[in-house]
């Protein structure tokens, strides 16, 4: 069975179109005042330490500097065998829970292979479903590969899992099941989530806020809750979640932010902005 490949959907919108191109934006996200400061490093050190990731997805204009604090931190440790990106689904296609059952996927700086048989073991759960349509045109977890292939060399497996259902009990079995099939592997997980949409610029930080204590807290619970109460407009609180579940039972024992920062202090105006964080988690 030939499997087909997932093409770029949001090449030229979302991110440039071209290799040259697209390295000198994501330079640009590394050397931004709301950045690093810096370009990514050789790893420094010979053990990796780095269980999961918190990192927004909107254009690279807006969202791209706050990534590249999480990106930076990854590139100073050994790459891991396997990274799993969760991306909410904003298109409404495909199943509850999709982990990707076809091919390489592509980006402009080439193809990166999918971990099949982590997939079947994540399916094998009950929790997801292997599924295709849910990721054609879902942005959330293109826009962390080129990130991902500038930071690494070749050799990393990916499995993009896509998730309609947002809600903690989805969080907790698919937090569970991603334990349990990666228990002994090297392995990153990517929660990919932009928090606030279209709040005052004041608002979003005040909101966005309790939502990111409750993730340095690792209370996984609690991130829902707060979501909920407050009517945080975050499009990603499910793969946040399942993050910090899986993350915990394979040992995680910090979460510590790097950046927090809005549109309005990258690329534009204050009145409507959205907000945008990094986070990373420890062993």
């Amino acid at each position: 069975m030939i499997l087909r490949d997932r093409s770029p959907s949001v090449a030229g919108t979302f991110y440039e179109s071209t290799p040259s191109t697209i390295k000198e934006r994501l330079n640009w996200c590394f050397l931004h005042k709301v950045g690093p400061g810096k370009l990514p490093e050789k790893p420094i050190s010979s053990s990796r330490t780095i269980l999961a990731a918190i990192s927004p997805h909107a254009g690279y204009a807006y969202s791209g500097p706050v990534a590249a604090h999480g990106y930076y931190q990854l590139s100073t440790e050994p790459q891991p065998e396997i990274v799993v990106i969760i991306g909410p689904n904003h298109t409404g296609l495909g199943a509850g829970v999709s982990a990707w059952d076809g091919g390489d996927w592509s980006t402009p700086l080439g193809k990166v292979p999918v971990d099949h048989e982590l997939a079947k073991a994540v399916s094998q759960s009950g929790i997801a479903e292997l599924d295709s349509e849910a990721h054609l045109h879902e942005h959330s977890i293109e826009v962390q590969l080129p990130f991902l292939q500038y930071v690494y060399t070749e050799g990393f497996k990916i499995l993009p899992i896509c998730m309609m259902l947002q809600d903690y009990v989805t969080a907790k079995e698919l937090g569970g099941a991603l334990a349990k099939a990666l228990n002994g592997r090297s392995s990153l997980i990517i929660a990919s989530t932009d928090f606030s949409h279209y709040e005052p610029y004041a608002i979003a930080y005040r909101k966005d806020a309790k939502v990111s204590d409750a993730i340095i807290a690792m209370d996984s619970f609690m991130v829902g809750k707060i979501v909920e109460k407050e009517d945080v407009s975050m499009c990603g609180p499910g793969p946040v979640m399942t993050a910090i579940i899986a993350s915990k039972e394979l040992g995680a024992l910090t979460c510590t932010k790097l950046c927090y920062a809005t549109s309005g202090d990258t690329s534009g105006p204050k009145n409507e902005v959205v907000g945008y964080g990094s986070f990373i988690m420890r062993s």
